[in-house]
């Protein structure tokens, strides 16, 4: 196994248990591994650190698995991983109301660059690191082993797997490819979902929490849902009683998809509008018309993908929340969210201060969303946490 050698005084992060280690600290390379292959991380000394990953294309040169010397990383390594995070996941899909739900969740299960989503009977996957890329058959061979999918399907198109010198993967790993539309279910909820086709893995299963508890606030209201895409708070605001839900997203395959889910749902379909737009642009023309609303959701895409990104963001979620807050009767709900890594609370709280203060309106923070335990923190990686939320009363 090839050493890589930190420079003097960088292994601070390594000993505390963060996965990653820049290139920019490290001293040497004793030999010349291949992007993907497992090394030995040792101190300037040569002293053992941690086992990991090795790519030289990638910022993160090295993203760390083992930090037990006596430990051999192979077959079986893996297999527990994947065991472990699968089985930890099991009570979720217990019941007979949900049937989605993550996997496995890259850093946070300790497989660096491994996403699974489980859809029903399939199994939708992303690849995002040189290391696990090398390991997929014995990955694949375990899920297949646990959990017995009709087919595990590969969804590796994403900007992050250019960092690693990945081209884009796409199709099917093992199996059947999954039919045009799955039925999954969530929270007792029916949603088609599109695997090929859809957004990110196909769903956004991090908010499956946030739906239920905001559900519980919408009984006889109004209510706007912005972002909305496969229509996860749509559709639990009309199961929950909602007087009106006004449903926005600018893809034209999101409103399609919803729509047919009101109707797996046999929701009323009296009591919704769709509208397809650019979400800024639409909240505008609601302001212009005068329009009124007791709910607002705002759940936009991620706009700060780095911190390097995070004041033109944050200059985008005020505007976004400005506007929102302007559309809401007075004592009216803003249910707001960040799916943005380096956007933290305690700033995301500051914004939407800002945004009060421009839009001249007074805000109490009454309910803090995070993601969901399928999504969990590891201790030693809070870049893990990426979803925030709060629910605003608005006066």
């Amino acid at each position: 196994m090839i050493d890589v050698l930190l420079k003097k005084g960088k292994e601070k992060a390594v000993l505390q248990r963060h996965p990653w280690v820049f290139s920019g600290a490290i001293e040497k390379v004793k030999g010349k591994p291949s992007n993907g292959e497992v090394v030995r991380l040792t101190d300037a000394k040569g002293v053992f650190l941690a086992y990991g990953f090795y790519n030289d294309q990638s910022r993160v040169a090295v993203r760390l698995l083992e930090w037990d010397e006596s430990v051999t990383i192979n077959k079986d390594w893996f297999s527990a991983r994947v065991a472990q995070a699968v089985e930890s996941r099991a009570h979720l899909l217990a019941g007979k109301n949900t049937n989605t739900c993550r996997l496995i969740f890259s850093e946070a299960d300790y497989l660096p660059g491994l996403i699974v989503d489980k859809y029903a009977d399939y199994l939708s996957v992303q690849i995002l690191t040189s290391g696990i890329e090398q390991v997929m058959p014995l990955i694949i061979d375990e899920l297949q082993k646990l959990l017995k999918p009709k087919g595990i399907f590969d969804k590796s198109d994403t900007s992050s797997r250019t960092h690693e010198g990945l081209g884009e993967s796409f199709g099917v790993l093992a199996g059947n490819p999954p039919p045009e539309i799955v039925e999954v279910k969530e929270n007792g909820i029916i949603y088609g979902i599109n695997i090929a086709e859809g957004q990110k893995s196909g769903f956004y299963c991090d908010q499956r929490d946030n739906r239920r508890v905001l559900a519980g606030y919408v009984d006889g209201k109004t209510v706007l849902d912005c972002f909305c895409y496969t229509g996860g708070f749509t559709l639990n605001s009309l199961k929950q009683g909602a007087a009106a839900v006004t449903s926005v997203d600018s893809s034209a395959l999101a409103i399609e998809t919803f729509n047919d889910n009101i109707k797996l749902n046999k929701l009323d379909a009296t009591k919704h509008t769709a509208i397809k737009s650019d979400v800024n642009s639409q909240l505008r023309k609601f302001r212009d018309e005068g329009a009124k609303f007791d709910v607002i959701v705002l759940d936009p895409p991620k706009y700060a993908p780095s911190r390097s990104a995070l004041d033109r963001a944050s200059r985008a979620y005020k505007d976004l929340n400005r506007l929102a807050m302007l559309l809401l009767n007075k004592g009216g709900l803003l249910a707001t969210y960040s799916c943005s890594g380096a956007m933290d609370m305690e700033t995301f709280k500051q914004v939407l201060a800002w945004a009060a203060l421009d839009a001249g309106k007074q805000v109490q923070f009454i309910h803090q969303f995070c993601q969901p335990e399928d999504h969990p923190v590891r201790s030693s990686f809070p870049e893990g946490e990426y979803l925030k939320g709060l629910l605003c009363r608005v006066w």
